[in-house]
């Protein structure tokens, strides 16, 4: 038995024009933020699950956003829960199995205290692993970068694989 360990990240900016604010839910790590503004994204734009995605394909080396994702987009597959199960199937047919994720979120909006174990469990649920597998953590960046004044949402994700 081998581990491997792999980040991503992947940021998205707050849709600035006021006619498609409010045109689809903000969405991150599965969990709808009722009365948010969205993420500019030609998907759902959760960009907690294009993160996960991402860690995923470093260990894979099979990127999925960008090219995979781009025609999911162009078939209307909007739910970024089918880019990561795509990165999953990806994994498992190499023989992986994730152990453990940790999430790391920068943004000053929505305010995620309260919803973090519904993300945990949400993420646990995608993932196959148990919620304490599962580490969210957020902050608002002390207003440092756009992230930290509210103008979009970054995040790194860290995965460990058992091969």
């Amino acid at each position: 038995m081998s581990e491997r360990f792999a980040i991503g990240q992947d940021s998205h900016a707050f849709e600035k024009d006021p006619a498609k604010q409010y045109a689809k839910p903000l969405v991150l790590g599965g969990i709808v933020f009722d009365d948010m503004p969205c993420l500019s994204a030609n998907s759902d734009g959760d960009v907690v699950l294009h993160a996960l995605t991402n860690a995923i394909s470093g260990i894979t080396c099979k990127n999925i956003l960008g090219g995979r994702a781009d025609e999911m987009c162009r078939a209307g597959i909007t739910d970024s829960a089918m880019y990561l199960k795509a990165a999953m199937e990806d994994l498992e047919a190499a023989g992986g199995s994730i152990v453990n994720v940790s999430v790391s979120i920068e943004a000053a909006r929505p305010k995620f205290f309260g919803r973090i174990p519904e993300m945990r469990e949400s993420l646990a649920k995608l993932l196959c692993i148990a919620p304490d597998r599962c580490g969210i953590t957020a902050t608002s960046g002390e207003g440092l970068t756009a992230f930290g004044r509210g103008e979009g949402i970054a995040v790194f994700a860290a995965v460990t694989v058992l091969f």
